[in-house]
């Protein structure tokens, strides 16, 4: 897991209920956040670093530069020769080039940034105000600690043409001024993707009675987080991302624990059996009822101890009902209220979507192969899948004989690919806008590490090759401190190609058998 700073843009335009900010899609090849909208920013680069004598500095340096780059405004005093637009649509474009260059670049020195030449010579504008500082949950390999600042338009220029943001394709795609309110419409309409950050600003922007408020309870909030309090993390209307700290297995540390729902709240595999993290989700619900919404019982995916530690003691608690698979109820520990149980095809009423819509619900589809009670729950509004463990998007999934079953996964897998889906909520990881892309990605993955076995066992020969022989060959691009665990799917491989008369074992040595 890595940490990144970053600075995000607070763009305002107007004063009291005429105030919109501004916002910009991210392309949809992105790998962070593609095809989201999100207040422009970006990561502090040594150009910032160098211009500063300390962090606050460093990310005051970053914020302004990125509103140059992705937007063409700029703060900065400029002299007289500068401040033509024709001029600082060249400088811009240098700028541009130079980050195109650090993408591509290699080895060797890294190329100079032009930006203190283009900012040469100016006066440097006052700091802009810091709203909140927000680091990004557990649940993602990278974490974005990142600071907002307020830039209001009407403080910004543009050349000639006045203070009027400018998108050039390439990281981003778009942009506009929303009313925070018609932004949050559109979300939960299901017409705009939001990131999560800018979520929690537009909510807190929404309801504030005016823009002092607003500051005072965003800067709360993120303060909140700093103490250890879940974020309201949403990648899509109704479903809260809790990630919590449980017994799980890397790379991951967390598992991702969802509250589904609007009037109707449903808690999804509370994982963690340690008692600060079952305090923790409880202070969220708690924040989630506030407005009069009712926690209506737990579900669960499947069995496994990460996705099933805090179940009784959340039961417990608050006295909900346990549903899921009857394989999986039958494993649970004793304490906790058991629900009618679930299986292939039926539903779990939800009340109105957040955009009022009645009906909303989920399905609940059997998907074994990791595990025989697994179940995998989509929303009928959106099309979000929450799949639990038969994907991540930090890692791949273990199958480990005798519960897990690989060609019964394989079958499920197809499965969830001809299932219509939207967000994809997996059980470690962040949320996936495209979840068939990651469904297709899963199942090409897998036949490619069929198809290494087989060769891998083709050149055995007669006398054939032990698991751990096979390992290393087969496995080859994985960390050896992850071997315990392919070791197990390895196995489930070997299993599924005897099982089609394709491999044979003999005294723990397997071997490739002739094609019919």
């Amino acid at each position: 897991m890595s940490r990144r700073t970053a600075a995000a843009l607070l763009i305002t335009r107007g004063e009291g209920s005429e105030r919109k900010v501004f916002l910009a899609e991210r392309a949809p090849q992105l790998r962070f956040f593609g095809g989201y909208w999100a207040m422009p920013g970006g990561v502090v680069a040594d150009e910032d670093r160098e211009r500063a004598d300390d962090e606050p500095g460093a990310l005051q340096a970053c914020a302004h530069r990125e509103l140059f780059e992705e937007l063409g405004l700029i703060r900065h005093t400029l002299p007289t020769a500068r401040t033509r637009g024709e001029s600082l649509r060249q400088a811009r474009e240098t700028l541009l080039e130079h980050e195109q260059a650090l993408r591509e670049h290699k080895d060797g020195p890294r190329p100079p940034s032009p930006w203190p030449s283009i900012i040469a010579g100016a006066v440097p504008p006052l700091p802009m105000r810091e709203l909140c500082r927000i680091e990004t949950p557990a649940f993602a390999p990278v974490r974005y600690d990142t600071v907002f600042f307020h830039a209001p338009i009407e403080s910004c220029t543009a050349g000639t043409a006045g203070p009027h943001p400018e998108i050039w394709s390439g990281e981003l795609t778009q942009g506009r001024f929303w009313y925070p309110q018609q932004a949050l419409a559109s979300w939960r309409n299901g017409d705009l993707l939001l990131v999560p950050p800018v979520v929690i600003l537009l909510e807190h922007l929404a309801r504030a009675a005016d823009f002092e408020h607003f500051t005072r309870e965003i800067a709360s909030t993120a303060n909140s987080y700093k103490k250890g309090h879940l974020h309201q993390v949403r990648f899509s209307p109704g479903v809260v991302l809790a990630p919590l700290r449980t017994p799980t297995l890397p790379p991951a540390t967390t598992t991702n624990c969802y509250v589904v729902g609007h009037e109707r709240l449903w808690v999804v595999d509370p994982g963690s059996p340690h008692p600060e993290e079952q305090e923790r989700l409880l202070q969220l619900l708690g924040e989630l009822t506030a407005n009069g919404s009712k926690v209506e019982g737990i579900l669960l995916t499947h069995h496994h101890p990460d996705h099933v530690g805090g179940v009784v003691a959340l039961s417990t608690a608050l006295d909900l009902p346990v549903r899921g698979h009857p394989l999986t109820l039958a494993r649970l520990e004793p304490g906790f209220r058991a629900g009618a149980a679930l299986d292939d095809g039926m539903r779990v009423p939800l009340g109105k979507s957040p955009d009022g819509n009645p009906g909303w619900e989920l399905l609940a589809i059997h998907t074994p192969g990791h595990d025989r009670g697994h179940l995998c729950f989509r929303e009928s509004r959106y099309g979000a899948m929450l799949v639990g463990d038969m994907l991540s998007t930090i890692s791949t999934i273990i199958i480990d004989p005798p519960e897990g079953h690989l060609a019964t996964y394989l079958q499920s897998l197809e499965r969830l690919a001809a299932s219509p889906m939207t967000t994809l909520y997996p059980a470690h990881g962040p949320a996936m806008r495209d979840g068939s892309k990651l469904v297709a990605q899963y199942l090409r993955h897998r036949r490619q590490r069929e198809s290494k076995l087989v060769e891998v066992l083709g050149k055995t020969g007669p006398e054939g090759a032990t698991l751990e022989e096979l390992l290393p060959k087969v496995y080859w691009d994985a960390d050896p401190r992850l071997y315990p665990f392919a070791a197990r799917s390895l196995f489930a491989g070997l299993q599924k190609l005897q099982e089609e008369g394709r491999a044979a074992e003999q005294d723990g040595r397997w071997s490739a058998l002739p094609a019919p």
